[in-house]
């Protein structure tokens, strides 16, 4: 992970943003009345947000169902309205973009409270609160998007016949080092680790895990059946496991090893497996199925692993800003470029869906280990064999614009 380069590139954004915030015009009004006025641009060496207009958004009149952003936006800010108001919502750089800070929130928020759940008044909210911003990075605007979901697994209380693969809590000779707590100099950048002859050292890896490293070290909250749903469920980092006593246990996030994610799918490419434009979870699940001893040593190719707890509650799974997440609506993205609970309006394709075209409005309440990048998200699909195929079919290129907050409403 490039934190410096991230980090450097961040502040400068904030910076410039800052010095033409009070220069951004209003929202223009309904693009049918009023062509789009011309906007200004900020831009910053690499890294650039680009001021637009709600006209100028494609699709931006076609999202019906724009009420639920709105609905899935209320439940950030329940979250978001709880913190203190200096309290970054990114990671790795100094809260200054508008919305990076738990307070660029409060007004907004409030609103949004009072704001009916229907098309035209969430519309309307979202025009007179907030401007858009295109992000590009190095003058590209293009970046990649995928899709993910909530698993579900068939598992066991205890190990027994085909339950033989362990889903782990957290160990208990894990150690998270916050680098930011010993210098200033420093990056806000956590480690992860264990001690070993006084030393801190890096984590056991996937393949040293799956090998037993973990034994006596870990506590297994349950047993399942297949390798290559449990090694996705470390992907999509959320889960449901079917027991075989008919009870459903669902599983979240607790920790990782602190390894960097590496793709399996490029792997695979780089091998000459699989083209490009054949890699997807589907393809890939079944590559790996077709060859057991081949595709236990694919899995160990990406040394990061995900440590689990058992969760309750009848909604989404939890995302990194401790919400619900809302299926079609909630965007993991790149903290250390974009602020948790940021609304984001994604430009994209879907192959499975009809006209292909994907534009809607997303908040962003989830990261990913592969979720890297100024331009890169992954389009949270909900639950269920649906989802399942939506998400691993999804893998498109695209665009997005944050809708940075205004410190007041413009008038209408």
């Amino acid at each position: 992970m490039k934190l410096y380069g991230k980090r450097v590139l961040t502040v400068g954004m904030l910076v410039a943003l800052a010095g033409c915030a009070a220069a951004v015009p209003p929202p223009p009004p309904p693009p049918a009345k009023l062509p789009p006025p011309s906007l200004p641009s900020t831009q910053l060496p690499r890294l650039q947000l680009t001021a637009s207009g709600f006209g100028r958004l494609a699709g931006w009149g076609d999202d019906g169902a724009v009420r639920d952003a709105l609905a899935a936006f209320r439940v950030s800010c329940a979250k978001i309205l709880t913190l203190p108001p200096t309290q970054s919502l990114m990671r790795g750089a100094p809260p200054v973009l508008p919305g990076a800070r738990a307070g660029d929130w409060a007004k907004p928020c409030r609103a949004a409270r009072d704001t009916p759940l229907a098309k035209v008044p969430a519309r309307r909210f979202f025009e007179t609160w907030f401007t858009p911003y295109l992000v590009s990075l190095g003058g590209r605007s293009e970046g990649l998007f995928t899709g993910y979901y909530e698993a579900e697994l068939h598992g066991s209380s205890h190990r027994h016949g085909r339950y033989r693969y362990p889903v782990y809590g957290l160990p208990t000779d894990l150690v998270t080092a916050d680098l930011a707590q010993f210098s200033s100099h420093l990056p806000k950048r956590k480690l992860y680790g264990r001690v070993k002859n006084g030393r801190f050292v890096p984590y056991y890896t996937r393949g040293a895990i799956d090998n037993g490293a973990l034994k006596g070290k870990a506590r297994v909250l349950l047993w399942v059946d297949d390798p290559v749903d449990a090694f996705f469920l470390h992907v999509q980092g959320s889960g449901r496991v079917r027991m075989d006593d008919g009870s459903v246990v669902r599983l979240g996030f607790a920790g990782r090893n602190g390894h960097r994610y590496r793709s399996i799918g490029k792997v695979l490419i780089g091998r000459g497996e699989m083209t490009a434009d054949r890699a997807s979870m589907a393809s890939i699940r079944a590559w790996v199925k077709a060859r057991p001893k081949k595709g236990r040593a694919l899995l160990a190719q990406n040394p990061s692993y995900i440590f689990f707890k058992k969760t309750s509650g009848d909604g989404g799974p939890i995302g990194a800003l401790g919400v619900p997440l809302t299926p079609g609506r909630s965007l993991a993205v790149d903290r250390h470029f974009i602020p948790m609970g940021m609304p984001i309006w994604l430009e994209t394709t879907h192959a499975k869906i009809k006209g292909r075209l994907f534009r809607r409005l997303m908040i962003a309440q989830d990261t990913g280990g592969a979720i890297t990048g100024a331009v890169r998200g992954d389009v949270f699909f909900g639950f269920g064999t649906a989802a399942a195929r939506l998400a691993g079919s999804m893998k498109d290129s695209g665009r997005y614009y944050l809708l940075l907050p205004r410190p007041r409403p413009w008038p209408r």
